[in-house]
């Protein structure tokens, strides 16, 4: 019995499994519905929300509000704090222990805009004082070569975050190579058992994706009042979509996704406190669609042609700017809202990883990386656990 006990409670405080969410039965128990693929049957439809200005959720202190200007989001600013912050703590690790975070990143193929987004985060490394490494493949590799140099950087210690550059060739899964990468090395965030505790209440991933991450950070260092509040995200991919719900839904916001197949989305919308917009459609989102005094964090990077730029084209966001701005208490702009963020969130993310590796403070997410005695432990409590309950049954005390 004792045995049975101590291998359940073990259970309790390292299973990545929250038990107090399993109960279904409790009639105090609250639900949260947002529109997943194959989900949501026979839900309630959401409460009318109210569509009072949400002017309150922005501070008219300026001194909170500190990267907000005409109503303007400074993604830049933000981004360029938070580096500087990153750069101190890593030149801490540096003094005490001689050592730095590692970010080592794959990238296969010669795709210009792969290969300019490599060179800025090798760029963004060196200005924080990461080290940076760098797997350059032609598009010819094979599955297996592709997977041995990430198992590679795996097994290095002076590397704390791995990236593979996407997109690859169309002969390598890329599912198994991202797979491939270790959870404490996951800087993407986007392992399944980083996805998986970030979507479960009281458990925290050890990344959290870097857009969303990024997201947020201009949320919460201007003091956005996210508790309470009615957040729509518009689109619902792995990267961007599903972790923004889950990351509001941590900071108690009530949330709601559209996509594709929502119908009447803009009367959804415009119901809405906060909008994250990441659904990769050209100013989707006009005007109209939004509440007055809403926050617009816009994610979206389109081009358009513009004959005036060198390049031929312009960036705009899933969001009419112009428009958004008349109504919007706050907006990101694009571009120099959300992009600048996601590099530093990995920047981020490396240096969380290095300093676990570094300052020895390890982590919780996997029974991998459970100290070797307590693996033992539950291991033998178990073990004891089950002869018992044999011996108990074959003793004809189980009947």
């Amino acid at each position: 019995l004792g045995a049975i006990i101590l291998s359940y409670k073990f259970d309790q405080k390292e299973n990545c499994f929250d038990r107090r969410t399993m109960s279904s039965s409790s009639p105090s128990r609250t639900h949260s519905w947002a529109s997943f693929d194959g989900e949501g049957s026979g839900a309630p439809s959401p409460a009318p929300m109210s569509s009072s200005s949400s002017s309150s959720l922005v501070s008219s202190d300026a001194s909170l509000t500190p990267f907000i200007k005409d109503r303007v989001i400074d993604g830049k600013a933000v981004a360029k704090t938070i580096q500087g912050e990153i750069a101190s703590e890593v030149s801490r690790l540096k003094d005490r222990y001689g050592r730095v975070p590692g970010l080592a990143v794959v990238i296969v193929g010669a795709r210009k805009d792969s290969q300019t987004y490599v060179r800025m985060k090798k760029k963004a490394c060196a200005d924080v004082g990461i080290a940076s490494f760098e797997k350059c493949l032609p598009d010819t590799v094979s599955q297996e070569e592709l997977l041995k140099f990430v198992r590679d950087f795996n097994s290095d210690k002076s590397v704390h975050g791995i990236l593979v550059q996407l997109p690859l060739p169309k002969h390598i899964d890329e599912s198994a190579v991202l797979a491939e990468i270790s959870i404490e090395k996951d800087v993407d965030g986007f392992h399944p058992l980083n996805i998986g505790r970030l979507c479960m209440k009281g458990r925290e991933p050890l990344f959290i994706p870097c857009t969303p991450f990024g997201c947020m950070q201009l949320l919460e260092r201007n003091n956005i009042k996210i508790k309470g509040a009615n957040a729509v995200v518009v689109g619902r991919s792995n990267i961007v979509g599903l972790p923004a719900a889950m990351l509001l839904l941590k900071r108690d916001a009530s949330v709601t996704i559209v996509h594709s197949a929502t119908q009447d989305m803009a009367s959804i919308v415009r119901r809405a406190d906060i909008v994250i917009a990441a659904a990769g459609k050209t100013e989707l989102i006009k005007k109209e669609w939004l509440k007055p005094g809403c926050v617009v964090i816009d994610v979206g990077t389109n081009g358009v042609e513009d004959k005036t730029k060198k390049t031929g084209y312009r960036l705009v966001g899933d969001v009419d700017f112009a428009g958004a701005k008349q109504v919007a208490a706050a907006v990101t702009p694009v571009p120099g809202g959300v992009g600048p963020m996601t590099i530093a969130m990995l920047l981020q993310n490396t240096l969380e990883g290095g300093k676990r590796d570094i300052e020895g403070t390890g982590s919780s997410s996997s029974s991998s990386s459970q100290p070797g005695w307590k693996k033992r432990a539950i291991s033998l409590a178990r073990t004891v656990a089950a002869a018992a309950v044999g011996a108990w049954l074959a003793g004809g005390r189980g009947k």
